[in-house]
C-alpha cells in the first residue's frame, strides 16, 4: 500500500478539521432560541418611620 505524502495528510487534516468546525457551527445556529417571558421587576420601597 503506498504511503500518503505529507501534503496529502495535511489536506486530509484540514478537510476533517473544517468539517468538524462547520458541523458545530451549524448545530449551534440551528437551535431555535427559547423565548423568555419578560420579567417586570417592580421594586417596592418599604417606608419605615424614623425613630430618633
Amino acid at each position: 500500500m503506498p504511503q500518503m505524502g505529507p501534503l496529502l495528510w495535511l489536506n486530509l487534516f484540514l478537510m476533517f478539521t473544517l468539517g468538524y468546525i462547520l458541523f458545530f457551527i451549524i448545530n449551534f445556529f440551528c437551535k431555535l432560541p427559547i423565548k423568555t417571558e419578560t420579567f417586570t421587576h417592580t421594586s417596592t420601597i418599604l417606608e419605615k418611620p424614623w425613630k430618633w
